[in-house]
């Protein structure tokens, strides 16, 4: 079954932040598709208010975030990204229905 993590980020109000935000998100969906037993993980940004970001991180099972939490890549993550934030990420886990399809 389909592990997935879907995470809301608030970017603080001013262009400097909001592009930083987007930059780092998109960076990091480059680096972590890439890891094993990653499905998808993608970056979005709202159409309706720029502050606004959305990822959704599709892992093979829950164990398979193990490998995204061991890229070195992740320690540097939140340091650079919670300054930028409005309030705190909002997580939700989640697992896809069997039988469900895109």
């Amino acid at each position: 079954m389909v592990y997935t993590i879907v995470v809301h980020l608030r970017a603080k109000a001013d262009e400097e932040s909001i592009s930083k935000l987007k930059a780092k998100l998109v960076e990091a969906s480059n680096v972590y598709s890439n890891d094993k037993e990653t499905i998808s993980w993608f970056v979005m940004q709202s159409v309706f208010d720029k502050q606004d970001f959305t990822i959704v991180e599709r892992y093979e099972k829950e164990s398979s975030q193990e490998y995204h939490l061991n890229n070195p890549y992740w320690k540097t993550f939140d340091p650079y990204v919670i300054p930028l934030l409005e309030k705190d990420m909002d997580m939700h886990r989640l697992e896809e229905l069997e039988g469900s399809t895109m």
